[in-house]
């Protein structure tokens, strides 16, 4: 445990000064070989347990803490180990030990500070934390415009909204028809003893997150990891065989591959960054499935299109990921309510420079990963008015756009389907 503390408090050190914490995670994992799989593990889980509670851990922590000690890192092992007290089944004991060891290692003045801190969290827990949630950007772990967003356009499910992003996020599977029917590979799980509930076309919500490997087949194609979400794109599409469709800003490539598991296509795969585009590639290569591969930008079709029109257009813009904090939860600490303006203009320039790509009569589903409205419904009735040959195609009975929200079984996701009349 004492090397998993000490590496998760550099990693989220990191991701507070700036960084990407799926980036620095990987480097850190990659570099330092000697790590078990079992302390890989133990590693992410500190690091995004962290990281997902850090506003309430915060506010906790300042509670008993009355200034900054000299060396920050003492800050960092000390959010860790609350963490671990508060959301994990190892032992109390061993969770304050090691980290009163760490910081004996880095600032030894302040060991009998840290053992007092850890110690007093354990006896008023309850006090402290009712404390914190009385603010509920500290509640919810989120900053306080992002609430103030969810309040406005939610206000009678915000709260809902705001916890399901301290949930961990479930793990979903898209199983691939092409090799198996979706009970057949269900069946196959609980053969290796793993149970799953099956949801939808081709979905599986597993009761217990485990890695690819444990995964029969996954190697083969038979199965992968999507997000029930994300999982409405193909469908929503709405693509026949033999259909021309453009994937736009297509990486990693989980909804391509979905598109070519349904329908046997005439597809390319855009993507602005190439090595991004790789993964694409591994992704088709693993379920044996082809398609046009092209690096270039959305936004600036000349570059790459060769006139022909598409019948079908996924748009799954760059966005805020607010629908999908749980499972990054550096977006949070890093996002500014200016970011949300930055990207509703870049997805506004995307959807008016990909428009002319679709044929009279095609269709276009614009995607994002938000809940903030500004880059979904917002945006979709901006276009709507800039653009008078485009009619919006409900995708409901009564739900012209759908929003779906995170909860237990999936993240948060919009789409809009939109038709060239001319």
């Amino acid at each position: 445990m004492f090397q998993i503390q000490r590496v998760a408090t550099e990693v989220i050190g990191q991701v507070l000064a700036g960084r990407n914490l799926t980036e620095v995670l990987s480097e850190t994992l990659q570099h330092d070989t000697e790590l078990t799989p079992q302390q890989r593990g133990g590693i992410r889980d500190l690091c995004y347990g962290t990281l997902r509670h850090y506003g309430t851990l915060d506010a906790v922590l300042k509670q008993m803490m009355t200034r900054p000690p000299e060396d920050p890192r003492v800050r960092l092992v000390l959010l860790v180990a609350l963490y671990q007290l508060q959301h994990t089944a190892a032992a109390p004991y061993a969770i304050v030990d090691h980290a009163v060891r760490q910081v004996a290692r880095w600032l030894p003045p302040a060991k009998g500070m840290a053992n007092a801190i850890l110690r007093r969290f354990q006896r008023e827990r309850r006090s402290l934390l009712e404390q914190a949630g009385n603010d509920p950007a500290s509640r919810y772990a989120l900053p306080g415009w992002w609430v103030n967003q969810l309040r406005q356009s939610y206000p009678e499910r915000w709260k809902q909204i705001a916890e399901a992003g301290l949930l961990h996020p479930p793990m979903g599977l898209r199983v691939n028809l092409r090799q198996q029917t979706l009970a057949a590979y269900q069946q196959r799980l609980a053969d290796e003893g793993l149970s799953a509930t099956a949801v939808g076309e081709a979905g599986l919500l597993l009761q217990t997150p485990v890695p690819v490997s444990r995964l029969p087949g996954f190697s083969e194609g038979a199965v992968s990891v999507q997000d029930l979400g994300a999982q409405q794109a193909a469908l929503l599409l709405d693509a026949r065989d033999g259909m021309r469709v453009l994937d736009a800003c297509a990486a990693p490539g989980g909804k391509t591959g979905h598109l070519l598991e349904r329908h046997r296509l005439q597809l390319t795969a855009l993507d602005v960054d190439a090595s991004r585009l790789q993964r694409v590639q591994d992704n088709l290569d693993r379920l044996g499935e082809r398609a046009t591969l092209l690096c270039g930008d959305a936004s600036q079709p000349s570059a790459w299109w060769d006139g022909q029109p598409f019948d079908r257009i996924l748009l799954d813009v760059p966005c805020s990921a607010s629908g999908v904090v749980r499972r990054n939860p550096d977006i949070k600490l890093h996002r500014r309510p200016a970011d949300i303006e930055q990207f509703a203009r870049q997805q506004a320039a995307l959807l008016d420079a990909i428009w002319p790509c679709l044929a009279v009569g095609g269709e276009l589903l614009y995607a994002t990963c938000s809940i903030f409205r500004a880059e979904n419904q917002q945006q979709v009735v901006a276009f709507l008015e800039r653009q008078p040959h485009a009619m919006l195609i409900p995708l409901g009975d009564d739900v012209a756009t759908l929003q779906l929200l995170p909860d237990a079984q999936q993240d948060g996701f919009f789409y809009a389907r939109l038709r060239k009349l001319a």
